[in-house]
């Protein structure tokens, strides 16, 4: 199950899965932002080994519509094995500036969103003999980046959530882990950030290049499989040696 599906991230994530002959439920806010890449992804599961696809729009923010994406994984896909909470949303605002409604539909849609998506497939995922939640941060919580007070608080929070859950969750074998990315070009971030920005982050990194989608999809292929079996409650950082943690 692959939230935040239709964007730069979430189609790589599906795409490797895909290649991989798994079944992939992938979900974002938009049908016709699915339809778009149905066909690239309908020929990956074609190629995989036994793969299957299936879109489903919802609103992650809405505890409604969660609860019909968790039946619809049931009806579809008979269970998950696998929840990976990538769907997120930010704003560049400063502090003083910030309305409750922009804080909270951010919080909304990047911190309650992850717990809704989580309590709604967790007894789908404690009847899977391998249940796996990868949640995906953000590196900024590291560095307090200006105008993303929200959007910072929100993946703070997540951190929070997934090591409690790793706790609560260890005694079905589901592990829960997260991935912090760098500042990763996508489409929505493509020809919208300044150059200074981006050559600022190139400079800083240890490998001095853009950070993409697909340096990010390897990683979290590794947390839903057997080999990190033993591996909860833990942050990834993958940002190209920006932060050491």
């Amino acid at each position: 199950m692959v939230t935040g599906a239709a964007g730069g991230i979430g189609s790589e994530i599906v795409d490797r899965f895909l290649a991989e002959g798994d079944t992939v439920v992938a979900s974002d806010l938009s049908e016709a932002a699915l339809e778009e890449w149905r066909s690239r992804w309908d020929d990956n599961a074609t190629r995989g080994r036994e793969a299957a696809l299936h879109t489903v729009a919802a609103d992650i923010a809405s505890e409604e519509s969660v609860t019909a994406l968790a039946d619809a994984v049931r009806q579809r896909a008979d269970g998950a094995d696998v929840l990976i909470n990538n769907a997120g949303f930010f704003s560049h605002t400063r502090f003083e500036d910030m309305s409750t409604e922009e804080w909270r539909t951010v919080l909304d849609i990047n911190l309650t969103g992850t717990f809704l998506m989580i309590r709604a497939f967790v007894p789908l995922l404690k009847e899977s003999s391998r249940g796996r939640i990868i949640n995906i941060g953000s590196g900024s919580v590291y560095k307090g980046t200006p105008r993303q007070a929200h959007y910072i608080a929100a993946k703070g929070g997540v951190v929070g959530l997934t090591r409690v859950l790793a706790r609560e969750l260890g005694g079905y074998g589901i592990t829960v882990n997260l991935l912090t990315p760098g500042l990763t070009i996508t489409p929505m971030t493509e020809g919208v950030l300044p150059e200074e920005l981006l050559q600022m982050q190139r400079d800083q990194r240890s490998f001095h290049r853009d950070e993409t989608p697909a340096d990010l999809v390897g990683t979290i292929y590794f947390l839903a499989s057997d080999d990190a079996r033993f591996l909860t409650g833990q942050t990834v950082n993958v940002d190209g040696g920006l932060h050491f943690l």
